[in-house]
Formats: structure tokens, C-alpha cells, sequence
């Protein structure tokens, strides 16, 4: 899941950063409007977590752009937080508010929340025959035994499971549960795919569609 985090104050990006990537989200980050949008143009996020009061281009007009491009949910997060101003923000297209400061596991709540309402829409929990997975608890087994996934293992199989048997691509992945710092021709997606593969035992649930990507087995 890809999450663009624009916020200006940098050290607390770095917080907010981080924290979000030991939650197995992909995050990228940009510390005003102009490059928040310039991301977007290259890359479909499923959030952002939106800053107000941005420097070079304002908050509320990278929320104008982004709720007219429709592809990405939008979270405002600003310390501008009375009544007028979550109306406001949400009045600007932004689909959900949260004031500064905020509680971490709300944040995360919220972006999961958002993320869900992507399109198409995904389940709180995927299941595909006998593999569970539970975002919001960051849990998955096979058959009722619990797996022990990496954040990236975790990542592919939530992105294999939500197309719904359909094929997704290596570059997909790549975008959904990477990062802009991903080396586009690495085989970090072959390698996951394998690991993933022997944890979730036999037999195989993911296919390899030679030429297209993955899938899980119909």
C-alpha cells in the first residue's frame, strides 16, 4: 500500500515516516505542495497524508488537484483543528482530518481506513481459499497456522489477495509496497515472491504468469 506523507516540518516527517513503514505501508515524502504534486503526477498513491499550511504551494491547493484527480484518498493532518477547519479542509475535498497532535495508532487506523475506500473498494479482511489476512491487525496464516511475514512479504501478499485472483504485475508490487528509493530492475520482487512462496507451504497459492506477474491460484 503506497502512502504519500507531505509535510514540511521534517523531523516529525521522519517520525511520521517511519512509524508508518514499521506498519508495512510504502511511504514517499515531500516537504512542500510543488513536489507533493510533482510525486503524484509520477506515481498512484493510495493516500496522502496531507499537511495544511505548506510552503511554496498550500496544502489546500494540493487538495483542490488531488480531489479533482480522484485517485488518491486524502488525510489532512495540520494543527489547524477547530470546527471551521475540518470543515474547511473537507469542504476542499479531503476525506478525512486529523488535528496535531495526534495519537500514532489513530493515524494508522485512518489511512487504513482510507485505504480501504480505494477502487475498487478492499474488504477489512482478504481471504483467498485457505489464506486469511487482517490488515489492520498485521496478521495472516494458511489454514489456521500463523505466518511470520516480512513487511514486504506481508505487502505482496495483502496486494496479491486484494486482485482477487487477478494477475499483478512485478512493477505493481514494486509500486505498492516499495518505495520511490526502489532500484526498478532489482529482483527484490523475485526473491519475496520465493520467500513468501516456502512460508506459505503446499500447495503453492501463488502462480507465476509468465510474461505478466502474479496471481493467486484460482
Amino acid at each position: 500500500m503506497r502512502v504519500l506523507l507531505v509535510e514540511d516540518e521534517q523531523p516529525l516527517a521522519g517520525y511520521v515516516a517511519v512509524g508508518l513503514r514499521k506498519h508495512g505501508f510504502a511511504v514517499d515524502v515531500a516537504f512542500d505542495g510543488r513536489s507533493a504534486l510533482d510525486k503524484c503526477e509520477l506515481t498512484a498513491y493510495d493516500v496522502v497524508v496531507l499537511d495544511r499550511d505548506l510552503p511554496v504551494l498550500h496544502g489546500d491547493s494540493v487538495c483542490r488537484w488531488l480531489a479533482q484527480d480522484g485517485t488518491a484518498r486524502i488525510l489532512m493532518l495540520t494543527a489547524s483543528g477547530t470546527v471551521e477547519d475540518r470543515v474547511g479542509g473537507l469542504s476542499l475535498g479531503a476525506d478525512d482530518y486529523l488535528g496535531k497532535p495526534f495519537a500514532f495508532s489513530e493515524l494508522v487506523a485512518r489511512v487504513r481506513a482510507l485505504a480501504r475506500r480505494s477502487t475498487p473498494a478492499r474488504p477489512p479482511v482478504l481471504r483467498h481459499a485457505d489464506v486469511v489476512l487482517d490488515p489492520a491487525r498485521r496478521a495472516a496464516e494458511r489454514a489456521g497456522r500463523l505466518l511470520s511475514l516480512t513487511p514486504k512479504e506481508f505487502g505482496v501478499l495483502e496486494e496479491l489477495l486484494a486482485a482477487g485472483g487477478d494477475v499483478v504485475s512485478a512493477e505493481t508490487l514494486l509500486e505498492k509496497v516499495w518505495d520511490e528509493h526502489a532500484d526498478p530492475f532489482t529482483n527484490a520482487i523475485r526473491i519475496t515472491i520465493g520467500t513468501l512462496r516456502r512460508k506459505l507451504g503446499d500447495p503453492p497459492p501463488i502462480e507465476t504468469v509468465t510474461g505478466a506477474g502474479y496471481r493467486m491460484i484460482p
